[in-house]
């Protein structure tokens, strides 16, 4: 199978924006991803010649293609963020994937991360926002086509940064017997976020930033819902409400179970879209109909489904996804994640091709 995209989609950021607050059934299905692996993109360019008239030594070469690709592909807008370096423990494995990584498939260290005492605390190297690399949003931003948009990483990691610094099963024991290092930690991650978005108000394309945190798993959250309310909630209502006095809009990605703590994302955070469905978790047709009405719901097309389905299977999910998610607007169609180098890219394809087949 080799799949190919049918028509052309013209880009139309500020009717995507309309999608996103509900505005009305959209004139078209708009798309939206976390993020494409860099090998799926890769795949992408070298099948359809995407940016093979640009040279890989010229300035900005990356961000050329990757406008070029976008529109392609049939997006709306383009992701970006400044360059802010946490350094991590990380466990590298062989990658088995269709198009593997070159240096291996990286893991987080479960066990203990570089910040397990208040000593390790105070000696890590913490980025500065101030002072964080901007060339690329600063490119994008005075040479992205006026019908995108750019949506913006705004390091709202709350519950990851836990995770990654501590280490999962150190911030477990943490929670009983340092939760004041638990607690600085997450100050100190909040002050971080809170950087980032002073620096991107300077950038006037920004139209909705990412806050990307996975705080569960396949049946429940990764901390008790009374600690993700004190720990990393707040820090995403921060975020959000600085969003909106930019007039952005705020988008949370959190994969697993969030179910017990959806009412205060929604009536306290107030995010205006949700992203990362799993259907073991929650289907995103039932979300849809359960608080579509409230917030934005994107994605949705399972990616355990992506990757195993038939062409015939995926064409079918997607239409039945888009005939209860399209009425009304608030929807826009993408993996249940995001496109890993693990998804077929024949799939993805077809996932994007029956989009701009509905009608």
């Amino acid at each position: 199978m080799m799949v190919e995209l049918t028509g052309q989609v013209q880009p139309d950021a500020e009717a995507l924006l309309a999608n996103l607050r509900r505005e009305g059934t959209p004139k078209r299905v708009h798309y939206m991803e976390l993020f494409l692996d860099a090998e799926i993109k890769e795949a992408v360019c070298a099948r359809f010649g995407i940016g093979a008239e640009l040279s890989p030594d010229e300035p900005f070469f990356e961000q050329k293609r990757e406008i070029a690709l976008q529109r392609f592909l049939g997006y709306d807008y383009v992701c970006t963020s400044l360059d802010l370096v946490m350094p991590l423990h990380l466990v590298t494995a062989d990658d088995a994937a269709q198009l593997p990584k070159a240096h291996g498939r990286e893991y987080m260290e479960e066990h203990a991360g570089p910040i397990t005492s208040w000593e390790d605390f105070e000696r890590y190297p913490w980025p500065d926002p101030a002072t964080a690399d901007d060339r690329a949003l600063a490119w994008y931003n005075d040479n992205l086509p006026e019908d995108m948009c750019l949506i913006a990483e705004c390091g709202a990691h709350f519950c990851e940064w836990l995770t990654w610094l501590m280490g999962y099963e150190t911030l477990c024991y943490a929670l009983y017997d340092q939760r004041d290092l638990v607690e600085a930690i997450c100050r100190k991650i909040t002050d971080i976020c809170r950087g980032v978005l002073e620096r991107l108000k300077d950038y006037d394309r920004i139209a909705a930033v990412w806050g990307s945190d996975d705080m569960g798993f396949k049946t429940a959250t990764l901390i008790s819902p009374d600690d993700i309310r004190q720990f990393v909630l707040p820090g995403h209502k921060m975020a959000a409400e600085f969003a909106h006095r930019q007039g952005w809009l705020y988008l949370l990605h959190s994969c697993g179970n969030l179910r017990e703590i959806m009412p205060d994302i929604l009536d306290d955070v107030r995010v205006d879209a949700k992203h990362s469905f799993e259907d073991t978790i929650e289907r995103i047709t039932d979300a849809k109909r359960e608080y579509g009405d409230r917030i934005a719901v994107i994605g949705g097309i399972d990616v355990d489904f992506l990757c195993r389905a038939d062409e015939q299977a995926i064409r079918k999910r997607v239409r039945e996804t888009l005939e209860v998610c399209m009425p009304g607007g608030g929807y826009c169609l993408g993996s249940g994640n995001s496109v890993a180098n693990y998804v077929p890219l024949d799939n993805y394809l077809v996932m994007l091709d029956e989009g701009r087949r509905f009608a």
